[in-house]
């Protein structure tokens, strides 16, 4: 949906593609050059709430999309994504980055130049990573939901373990905390130009951010949320 700047009734854009509704939309990013917009929807299967059962379900239902606003146009880029989530646009528009939160990796499409149309793995992480931001510089942050530490590795490692996993008597916050080990720590990742890990930044013990879902730069400062947690937090880089 699209709103304007001064806000009021919201339009519609899209609610479907190809054929199959848009049920978990996720994040965005605008290509200003082109007039398009790629987005996320994290599952065909679940909606948001359930995100726990995506995850889990070893649903990969996901998709990466890219909307034309000229032509009006909605096409499908990617399927098969194990929990589509967070998209961010390179520097020069050549390859969009999209966060696979349940495999713990990013992954790189690439728009143009000899690769054009083809995808490959850009960063493997150490937790499940949720939106991804550009800096001014042409680097990436990404923020990272948790850890990913054996629990969660061993309920990942096959859709049998995890389904009965949503099966047992517990609440959504104890099958949670079970999954990211009982820790609410927060970790953010900078990722470089090729996907090298140049800075992490963490609060291991969870005293002041916990679950961070979103990193974005600006004159040398974090701005940091949460989708688990009520909070904005700033880290001075410097």
């Amino acid at each position: 949906m699209v709103v304007g700047p001064d806000g009021g009734l919201a339009t519609l854009v899209a609610n479907e593609a190809e054929g199959e509704p848009l049920r978990f939309t996720n994040d965005m990013d605008i290509d200003e050059s082109e007039d398009v917009i790629y987005f996320t929807d994290s599952s065909t299967t679940f909606h948001r709430r359930q995100f726990m059962n995506s995850c889990l379900s070893g649903d990969k239902s996901g998709r990466l999309m890219k909307y034309d606003k000229s032509s009006k146009e909605l096409k499908v880029l990617l399927r098969g994504i194990a929990f589509a989530n967070g998209v961010a646009l390179s520097e020069e528009g050549l390859f969009l980055l999209v966060a696979e939160t349940a495999t713990c990796r990013i992954l790189r499409l690439w728009l143009k130049g000899p690769n054009a149309g083809k995808f490959d793995v850009f960063a493997e992480l150490p937790g499940y990573p949720d939106n991804v931001r550009r800096n001014s510089r042409g680097e990436f942050w990404v923020g990272l939901h948790a850890k990913k530490g054996p629990i969660g590795r061993f309920l990942l490692s096959n859709p049998l373990i995890g389904n009965f996993a949503l099966r047992l008597p517990i609440s959504f916050q104890q099958l949670h905390s079970l999954f990211v080990g009982g820790k609410a720590d927060a970790i953010a990742v900078k990722l470089g130009k090729e996907g090298e890990i140049l800075e992490v930044v963490e609060d291991t013990e969870g005293k002041t951010l916990q679950f961070i879902s979103e990193v974005e730069e600006r004159d040398n400062k974090l701005w940091i949320g949460s989708v688990m947690r009520p909070y904005i937090g700033i880290y001075d880089l410097n």
